[in-house]
């Protein structure tokens, strides 16, 4: 039986600042990092090239692009044309940004890389205090996707099981800012808004940059994003 490597991570990187920051700590435990950048024709495709930017700053083992089409299935604002709410986080309902089983779908690619390339580790930035509502960051789900990594792979059916990394999972988006500072990684490489300018800044309503933003100021730290319009953290 071949075993999985023990040093060896792969790492969701969408380019956000949870997925940089996971990365950071994934190199922080002294393990190599393979990022996987899923390009799933999203609205804030400008996120791609936030991830080249950690990706080459971190000195990644390697940095895959997997292109796959979401916006042919639609279901979110994300994915096709359904305008990007403006008004704040949202407290109960799960948004129209949610992505239909994004998660689910991103987490499998990473196990199919983490089987072929021997890696123990899978990295993914979910958050369940500072987020979106999104069903598919909660601890439960995370739970059950390792045991069905357990079953579904070669590896988990020997004995030899994957790890399913939230290093972010009960952190708040202030103490993410704080992480991002602790491990000296330039918060600014990152990339969050959900609807991106024409001039290529951060739009400053969306629930995503209104996070980002909150994050920084609660952490008492410069946030080096450039937004259209300062978010409101009230």
């Amino acid at each position: 039986m071949t075993k999985l490597q023990d040093d060896l991570a792969v790492v969701l990187l969408s380019g956000g600042l949870d997925s940089m920051v996971c990365a950071g700590l994934a190199r922080e435990a002294g393990r190599r990092v393979l990022a996987l950048t899923v390009n799933y024709n999203q609205r804030h495709v400008i996120e791609l090239a936030a991830a080249d930017r950690i990706a080459a700053s971190l000195g990644v083992e390697r940095h895959i692009h997997l292109p796959i089409d979401l916006r042919a299935f639609g279901g979110s604002a994300l994915t096709s044309d359904v305008a990007v709410p403006k008004d704040g986080v949202p407290t109960d309902d799960i948004p129209v940004t949610y992505v239909p089983a994004r998660n689910t779908i991103f987490l499998s690619l990473a196990l199919g890389w983490a089987e072929a390339s021997l890696a123990r580790h899978i990295y993914v930035g979910v958050n369940a205090l500072d987020y979106s509502g999104y069903p598919d960051c909660r601890p439960d789900f995370i739970a059950a996707f390792a045991e069905t990594a357990r079953l579904a792979t070669r590896a988990g059916v020997e004995g030899d099981p994957f790890k399913i990394e939230t290093p972010l999972l009960h952190m708040t988006k202030a103490q993410i800012a704080a992480e991002a500072d602790r491990l000296g990684i330039d918060a600014g490489m990152s990339w969050s808004c959900y609807d991106p300018t024409p001039e290529g800044l951060h739009c400053g309503a969306c629930d995503a940059c209104r996070l980002r933003h909150k994050g920084f100021v609660e952490a008492g730290l410069p946030d080096p994003t450039a937004y259209a319009h300062i978010p409101d953290v009230a």
